[in-house]
């Protein structure tokens, strides 16, 4: 099963990017996407050039770019490019197909990197994008700047005998799965053993990787787990969560609701699937 956002066919020829000439010369016949504070241009009739603009592959023959007009004005913008709406990639799920979801969760992405890294962490000095985009260099220090991915786990808890599944309420919302991001000095599966014992107070072992997903919402990238908890007892944090709560399979079904586009949607209904064949 291929998540949203992920499975992009874009031929990001990282081998061709970093020639200048060649990103200039497909970029006058490319379709260029129009972004605005985080935020797609819709039904744009024309191109404008923009401050920042991101070579993300070809489609075929076809270079795509995204392009960020954040400088302007918001009815500036959608003048400049005959746009008629401005809306969030995530509320166009649904009604844009599985690749054009992914071509504009990365051109949001990086375009918000983009925004975010005009000045050096190391100096302070100002940068300059290289690369097609995929790459920001210091004009003081020559510092090489990547794209910044910020990684976190997120997990579907079980209980000793797999019958039952951990969520979690947060202050703020209604019960979900544990998610957190990694700390610098630990993997994958120590983040979720300390996620989990954190946040409500469990105990996992048999730590078994699901999935993972692109999550450019600004920088995430999504590392799905399934864990089993060494007993049903429990203790949440108060901070990051509220309350938990485990559910048979039969109550999971009549009360939780995710978002669609997440991966964790997709680690309730594995489970439940799982469930349903008496594990």
């Amino acid at each position: 099963m291929t998540l949203t956002y992920c499975g992009l066919e874009l031929d990001r020829a990282a081998d061709r990017r970093g020639d200048r000439e060649w990103v200039d010369s497909v970029r006058a016949s490319a379709r260029v996407i129009p972004l605005w504070r985080d935020k797609c241009l819709l039904g744009a009739t024309r191109q404008t050039r923009a401050d920042v603009e991101v070579f993300l592959g070809l489609d075929g023959d076809t270079a795509v770019f995204a392009a960020d007009l954040s400088t302007m004005d918001e009815g500036d913008a959608m003048r400049s490019v005959g746009a008629t709406e401005v809306a969030e990639v995530r509320r166009l799920f649904g009604s844009v197909s599985a690749q054009e979801a992914a071509t504009l969760a990365y051109a949001r992405g990086i375009l918000h990197w983009h925004r975010n890294q005009r000045f050096c962490g190391a100096c302070g000095g100002g940068t300059d994008s290289r690369e097609g985009g995929h790459l920001r260099v210091c004009r003081d220090c020559s510092k090489l700047l990547f794209p910044r991915i910020e990684p976190a786990v997120i997990v579907l808890v079980e209980s000793p005998t797999a019958q039952r599944a951990l969520l979690g309420r947060p202050p703020r919302g209604g019960f979900c799965t544990l998610a957190g991001f990694v700390e610098i000095g630990e993997s994958l599966e120590d983040a979720v053993r300390r996620e989990v014992f954190e946040e409500a107070g469990v105990v996992v072992d048999d730590v078994r990787y699901q999935a993972s997903q692109a999550w450019p919402f600004p920088a995430g990238l999504m590392v799905g787990f399934r864990a089993r908890a060494v007993s049903e007892e429990f203790t949440v944090d108060g901070a990051e969560l509220a309350e938990a709560k485990w559910f048979t399979p039969d109550e999971l079904r009549a009360d939780y609701s995710s978002t669609v586009d997440s991966i964790e949607g997709f680690l309730v209904r594995s489970w439940l699937a799982t469930a349903r064949t008496g594990r």
